[in-house]
C-alpha cells in the first residue's frame, strides 16, 4: 500500500493561461490589458461595502492616478524632445531662384550659380510659381514650397535692351557684361538704358527697377526768373550769347537754309565775380521765353549745374563715368522736349591742358570722355554746353578748338554806367532809401570810381621808373557792388537797433563801405 502510494502521480497544477477564472472573473489576456487604475477599481468593486480593505484600496487608487498622470506628462515631454531632435537632425533646405517650367512636374531651378531641373511637389501649382521667385529645395532637391521675391541682390545698370525684352548689363568693377532676363515684376514694365536694377542672389533675374540711384542730382528744379533786364554791366556779353543760342533755336529754318552749323557750346571768361553763372542761369530763362512768344509752345528748361571739382572721384573710371551720365541725361531730356542746359562752373578743373609726365593724371582720360561726348552732340537738338572759367589760358584746347566749344565770350568788370545799372538792380524800390534810388545808385557809383587817393587800391611801378595807380573803380564786379549794399544794409539794421528808430539806406552809410568791401575781397599785391 505504500508502494502504490509511492508510485502514485502527483497533482499537477494548471499554468495560469490554462486557468479558468472563478465565476466573475476576467481572464489573464484581459487583465493584461487593463491600467493599474483600472486593476484597483475592478479589485474594490469585488469587495464587500464594510470591508477593512476598503480605505486602504481607496489611498492607493489616488497614489496610482498621480503616477500615471506624471508618467502621461513625462511621456509627453519625450515626444516633444524626438521631435525636436528629428528636426535638427534633418538635411538643410535650399533656397533656389525659379526660372522657367520644363514639364508639368519640373521646373528650371537655379541654387547657387548652379543649375537643377527639380521635381515639383505635386501639392503646389506649377502656374502658381513666377519667374524669378524663390522657392524651397529639400535635400533630393525637389521643390516643396514658393517663397515669394527677395527683397536684397545687387544692384546693377542696364547698358541695351535686347529686341527680345533680355537685358545687357556692364560690370563696372571690371567683370564680363552679363545678359539678364526680366522677372515676372518687370515683364511690363518700360526699361531703358542708364536705369538700375536690383538682382536675385544667383544674378540671373533682373526684379525691381531702383531707377537713377548712382546719379548725384544735380539738376536745379526751377531756374529762377532772370530777364535780360536784371543783368547790368554786361550788355556786350548778353548779346554775345543771344546770337550765339537764341537765333539757332528761334530761326531754324534760316540756319538751314544757309547751312550754318548750330554751336554746340560757348565759353564765359572773365574776373571772378563778374556775373558768369548768373549769365548761365539768365540763358535758360529767356531762351525759354522766347520759344514760348514766337511758337507758343512751352518747352520746360532742364538745367544742370555742376561744380568743376566735384565730379573729380578717387576711384578710377568713376569720373568719366559721371562726365558720361551728365550728356545720357541731357539726351534723355531733351528727347522729350526740354530744353537742356549743361552748364560746368571753374570747367578749368576738370578740363585742364593734358601735361605729358612720369605719372597717370587724371585729365589725361576726363578731357578725351569729354571731347567724345561733345562730338556726340547732334545739332538742333535743345541741348546747349555752357563752361564758366576764371582762367581760360588753363583749359585744354581740345575743348576750345571749333566744332566743340565754338564761342569764347568774355565777361569784362563793369565800367561806370554798368557799375551804376547793378547799383540800381539791388537798391531795390521796395527798400528804405533816403532819396530816389536813381540818385542814390548815381552818388555811390561816383564814389565807388572816383580818382581820389583814398581810392586809390594798387602801385604799379615800371621798368622806365614810371608810376600809376589802380583805383577800386578798374577792380568793381557785381559780387563787389552786392557785397557794398549788403554791408549797407547791416550798418543800417545795427543802427536802427541800437537806436530805437526807424533808418533808411543813405548815400553816406553806401559811400563809407565801397572801400571796406574792395579792400577786403581784392588781393592788394604790388607788381614791379
Amino acid at each position: 500500500m505504500a508502494d502504490s502510494k509511492k508510485r502514485a502521480t502527483p497533482k499537477v497544477e494548471p499554468s495560469p493561461s490554462e486557468a479558468k477564472p472563478p465565476g466573475g472573473m476576467l481572464s489573464h489576456e484581459e487583465m493584461e490589458s487593463l491600467s493599474a487604475l483600472q486593476l484597483v477599481d475592478l479589485i474594490a468593486s469585488e469587495l464587500p461595502a464594510q470591508h477593512p480593505s476598503l480605505m486602504d484600496l481607496i489611498y492607493l487608487r489616488d497614489r496610482v492616478a498621480a503616477i500615471e498622470e506624471m508618467n502621461d506628462q513625462a511621456r509627453q515631454a519625450l515626444e516633444k524632445l524626438d521631435e525636436i531632435v528629428e528636426k535638427l537632425r534633418s538635411p538643410a533646405f535650399r533656397v533656389g531662384t525659379f526660372l522657367m517650367p520644363v514639364d508639368n512636374d519640373k521646373a528650371h531651378v537655379c541654387i547657387g550659380g548652379t543649375d537643377y531641373v527639380c521635381r515639383v511637389d505635386p501639392k503646389i501649382p506649377l502656374v502658381s510659381l513666377q519667374m524669378g521667385q524663390r522657392v524651397l529645395c529639400n535635400e533630393a532637391f525637389a521643390v516643396v514650397q514658393g517663397l515669394g521675391f527677395d527683397r536684397n541682390g545687387p544692384i546693377v545698370r542696364i547698358d541695351e535692351l535686347l529686341s527680345d525684352g533680355r537685358l545687357r548689363i556692364g560690370q563696372e568693377a571690371g567683370l564680363m557684361s552679363l545678359v539678364l532676363l526680366r522677372s515676372a515684376l518687370l515683364v511690363k514694365e518700360k526699361l531703358k538704358p542708364g536705369m538700375e536694377v536690383r538682382l536675385d542672389v544667383n544674378q540671373r533675374v533682373a526684379l525691381e527697377v531702383i531707377g537713377m540711384g548712382k546719379r548725384i542730382e544735380r539738376s536745379l528744379e526751377t531756374v529762377t526768373e532772370l530777364p535780360w533786364s536784371a543783368i547790368g554791366g554786361q550788355a556786350e556779353a548778353v548779346q554775345a550769347i543771344r546770337d550765339t543760342i537764341e537765333l539757332p533755336f528761334l530761326h531754324r529754318d534760316l540756319f538751314k537754309r544757309f547751312e550754318h552749323n548750330v554751336p554746340k557750346g560757348f565759353l564765359l571768361h572773365g574776373p571772378p565775380g563778374c556775373g558768369k553763372t548768373l549769365l548761365g542761369k539768365a540763358t535758360a530763362y529767356n531762351l525759354r521765353q522766347q520759344i514760348k512768344e514766337r511758337t507758343g509752345v512751352d518747352h520746360p528748361e532742364f538745367f544742370l549745374h555742376v561744380k568743376g571739382p566735384e565730379i573729380l572721384n578717387m576711384w578710377v573710371g568713376e569720373s568719366e563715368r559721371q562726365v558720361r551720365d551728365l550728356f545720357i541725361q541731357c539726351r534723355e531730356r531733351a528727347r522729350d522736349g526740354a530744353l537742356a542746359f549743361l552748364f560746368i562752373d571753374e570747367a578749368e578743373s576738370i578740363l585742364g591742358t593734358r601735361r605729358a609726365g612720369r605719372y597717370q593724371s587724371i585729365l589725361s582720360t576726363l578731357v578725351p570722355m569729354f571731347c567724345t561726348e561733345m562730338d556726340g552732340l547732334e545739332p538742333l537738338q535743345n541741348v546747349v554746353v555752357i563752361l564758366a572759367s576764371n582762367r581760360a589760358d588753363l583749359i585744354d584746347p581740345a575743348i576750345l578748338r571749333p566744332g566743340r566749344i565754338d564761342r569764347k565770350i568774355k565777361v569784362n568788370r563793369p565800367d561806370q554806367p554798368g557799375a551804376q545799372a547793378i547799383y540800381e538792380i539791388y537798391l531795390r524800390e521796395t527798400l528804405p532809401l533816403a532819396e530816389p534810388r536813381a540818385d542814390l545808385a548815381r552818388a555811390v557809383t561816383e564814389a565807388h570810381f572816383a580818382k581820389t587817393p583814398s581810392n586809390q587800391f594798387l602801385e604799379i611801378v615800371f621798368r622806365s621808373g614810371r608810376k600809376d595807380f589802380l583805383y577800386r573803380g578798374d577792380l568793381a564786379s557785381g559780387a563787389i557792388i552786392a557785397a557794398v549794399v549788403e554791408r549797407a544794409k547791416s550798418f543800417a539794421i545795427k543802427r536802427s537797433i541800437e537806436t530805437h528808430q526807424e533808418t533808411q539806406l543813405t548815400r553816406k552809410t553806401c559811400c563809407m563801405h565801397c572801400s571796406a568791401s574792395t579792400r577786403r575781397t581784392t588781393c592788394s599785391r604790388p607788381r614791379t
